[in-house]
């Protein structure tokens, strides 16, 4: 998953609040701030005229403009910059008020533009002082001194699958963002998640902080998907605006679907089209049984601790080393190696002996040719588990990225958009 983590550039955040463009009229040398007006001169002495019957001061035709307006609060984090007209930018400074330190940013090369190395701080007080020159070399100058937006009055939303990866098949686009969304069409509408394969993919809200995105059917084998993010400025509750902009693509890889069959114990892997591997398994007990229905694999552990306590069942397991893990829902179901089964009475194939997960034969650490390891390795953030004929209920579409249980009538009927 991805959130804002500025010093690594992974935005899962990004953007903020409208940009506030203010045509920043133009200055002389002398200076001034974003709203004064350049002059060679002030009052009368503006038109006088020399022996020659000429203006003895002519104005800059270079305009400058500054993106976040001179004592403006809420300023974007992303959108922040400098734009010349009829000219070319000359200088641009952009400190931290206060503590005097640069913030990085380069000019174009055709000199029209300036913009910032890094996205800005949120809640940080900036000044901006930009010069520019138009064709006659007369000079202009603006300064702005201002705030962006805070975290009280922002948003973000911290989304997967992250840029670059490879996934599998029923891997949907999910937002959960930081904050209630009342405006869910506008924040929506700012996100838009289009497929090579050209599958209509809706967006479903799960409340009101929890937005996912998927076609009707799983992604095409092979595809690439792009989501685009443009919540930048947008106002998704009263006075709580966006900070993300980004682009985020990522790749569908080959299609695996394996199916648990709680009756007869075994997992069948296919990939393709084609069976792979079926292998004994060992699902919930009859105490605990496992959940029926389509589930994506979220996270993948080589090793990870199971207590019972995390998920209400009190003391009954603590395992601190759970080999080939990979979860299937956020309240608690996993597939994953068993190492400390009964090596004189094996359940794999035979009975469910676990509390709702699935296991497979393992050994302790997480080494050796196992069906837990071979199926690890052979697995995908995305991969679909399928269980049936297991006596519990079919789990819940928001209890993990398993929107696929819902009819897709319902998913439409849940877009905002």
């Amino acid at each position: 998953m991805t959130t804002p983590d500025i010093a690594a550039r992974r935005v899962r955040v990004l953007g903020a609040c409208a940009a506030l463009m203010v045509g920043a009229l133009t200055l002389t040398a002398c200076g001034g701030n974003a709203n004064a007006n350049s002059s060679g001169s002030s009052g009368s002495a503006g038109s006088a005229s020399d022996s020659k019957g000429e203006s003895s001061s002519k104005t800059s035709t270079a305009k400058i403009v500054i993106s976040a307006k001179d004592r403006s609060t809420n300023a974007s984090i992303n959108s922040t910059g400098v734009k010349v007209s009829d000219g070319r930018l000359t200088d641009v400074k952009m400190t931290v008020a206060g503590s005097g330190q640069a913030v990085p940013g380069s000019i174009s090369a055709d000199g029209g533009v300036w913009k910032p190395e890094e996205q800005l701080e949120r809640g940080t007080k900036y000044q901006i002082s930009a010069t520019a020159k138009d064709g006659s070399g007369r000079t202009a100058a603006a300064n702005s001194i201002f705030t962006t937006v805070t975290s009280a009055n922002s948003f973000i939303g911290t989304y997967t699958p992250d840029n670059g990866t490879t996934v599998g098949v029923g891997m949907p686009v999910s937002f959960d963002f930081d904050k209630v969304i009342s405006d869910k069409k506008a924040v929506q509408s700012h996100i838009t998640v289009t497929s090579s394969s050209g599958q209509k993919v809706v967006g479903h809200w799960f409340g009101a902080q929890r937005l996912d995105f998927r076609p009707e059917e799983y992604w095409k084998a092979g595809s690439k998907v792009t989501m685009k993010i443009d919540l930048d400025g947008v106002e998704g509750a009263n006075g709580v605006y966006g900070v993300q902009k980004k682009t985020v693509a990522f790749t569908i890889g080959r299609s695996q679907v394996s199916t648990v069959d709680v009756k007869t114990q075994t997992m069948t892997v296919v990939r393709d089209g084609q069976t792979l591997k079926s292998v004994p398994i060992s699902s919930g007990s009859p105490e605990h049984t496992t959940y029926n229905g389509q589930m994506v694999i979220s996270e993948k552990f080589q090793q990870t601790r199971m207590d019972s306590r995390t998920v209400n069942l009190g003391g009954e397991y603590n395992i601190p080393d759970v080999p080939h893990a990979m979860r299937l829902t956020n309240t608690g179901t996993f597939i994953h190696g068993n190492y400390w089964y009964d090596k004189g009475n094996p359940p794999f194939g035979r009975q469910g002996t676990s509390h709702g997960c699935v296991g497979l034969a393992d050994v302790q650490g997480a080494q050796g040719a196992t069906n837990a390891k071979w199926f690890y390795d052979n697995s995908l953030i995305g991969d679909v588990v399928i269980v049936k004929n297991s006596p519990d209920k079919t789990v819940a579409p928001d209890n993990g990225l398993n929107g696929w249980n819902m009819p897709w009538s319902e998913w439409t009927a849940g877009s905002a958009a």
